[in-house]
């Protein structure tokens, strides 16, 4: 699916680009617990990155259609998990508002549930 994959790119990339400036322009103006938190963010970011372009990648291949259904939805709830859970914490610790972290629990928990909807399609699809 080329939506998938373009997302997938673009939080690889993201996840690179915060990466990059959270060594070099936060690490040594924030504090070493803030950057911590960046740090779980950036790797977060990229694990599920690589995971939706496999995803993406796999929803290219021959699935029947219920299969490629639950494996879109996980997906879906993937993309939008990460988003909360990173993209939370980076906007926190650059404008310095941690009140903004309140979201990232519900990303944390929406990429466990789309773990869980990966067992649920491959249980399915056995």
């Amino acid at each position: 699916m080329p939506v998938l994959l373009m997302l997938a790119a673009a939080l690889g990339l993201l996840s690179v680009a915060f990466g990059a400036i959270s060594e070099h322009a936060f690490r040594p103006n924030v504090d070493p617990e803030y950057f911590r938190y960046l740090m779980t963010a950036v790797r977060y970011n990229q694990v599920h990155a690589v995971a939706l372009l496999a995803l993406a990648l796999g929803l290219a291949a021959p699935l029947a259609v219920e299969t490629a259904r639950r494996l879109r939805a996980a997906a879906w709830v993937m993309f939008v998990g990460t988003v909360l859970f990173s993209i939370s914490i980076y906007l926190a610790v650059a404008l310095d508002a941690m009140a903004i972290t309140y979201v990232t629990p519900v990303g944390g928990t929406l990429l466990m549930v789309s773990w869980a909807m990966l067992i649920r399609a491959g249980w399915k699809a056995r």
